[in-house]
């Protein structure tokens, strides 16, 4: 009996499993979204309280699964492997930021507030750039805690980043910016194309087996 490559490759990395979490991340922050502003009247805020935790938990799916079961097939392989890890980082990027993008957006359309600084394009930057950071965890830590550098830099900039944003906050603490901010989005690509590049390279650091 013949195996699909494609099949085999998406069950190695648990690809339904991360599918289905950015899904249901989607799902949360919309509803998470509606259910502030409804409920408490936060305006611009009810969206800013949104852009941390959903990119985080998106990034820390698309890092897991940049894990594989099968490490000792991988080099195997007839073809090399970073085309395979392209594709596979930039697809689960590219679907989160659509994902919370549009979940962030429909807020944008029913509330008053400042869209244009915390709503769709906001938080399209964090998942990028956060996405990127657990990328070159992943080849650095393994892709188990390639979550943890990219949570305790976000929790650390929530409480260290000035209120008032732009000037070198839009540098270090980007991750709190608004949206149109152009030095936040900078940074946020460069640690995209930083840390998928180090990810395509060298691939997730070898692991054991999942206890």
């Amino acid at each position: 009996m013949s195996v699909n490559p494609l099949m085999l490759y998406a069950r190695s990395r648990r690809l339904p499993l991360t599918l289905g979490a950015l899904a249901a991340i989607s799902a949360s922050a919309a509803w998470a979204a509606y259910g502030f502003q409804d409920g408490l009247h936060f305006d611009h805020a009810a969206r800013f309280l949104v852009l941390t935790p959903a990119p985080l938990l998106a990034s820390a799916a698309v890092g897991v699964s940049l894990y594989t079961h099968a490490e000792e097939l991988d080099p195997t392989a007839g073809r090399p492997w970073w085309p395979r890890r392209l594709v596979h980082l930039l697809a689960l990027t590219a679907l989160a930021v659509g994902l919370l993008a549009l979940a962030v957006g429909l807020l944008a359309h029913a509330a008053p507030g400042h869209p244009e600084q915390f709503g769709a394009p906001a938080v399209a930057r964090n998942v990028l750039g956060a996405c990127g950071v657990t990328a070159g965890a992943a080849a650095v830590l393994g892709a188990r805690l390639s979550w943890l550098p990219m949570a305790v830099y976000a929790g650390a900039v929530h409480l260290a980043a000035p209120r008032t944003p732009g000037g070198f906050a839009a540098v270090w603490a980007w991750w709190t910016q608004p949206g149109p901010q152009a030095a936040a989005w900078g940074v946020a690509a460069a640690a995209f194309l930083c840390g998928g590049a180090l990810y395509v390279w060298r691939g997730a650091r070898a692991e054991g087996s999942w206890t």
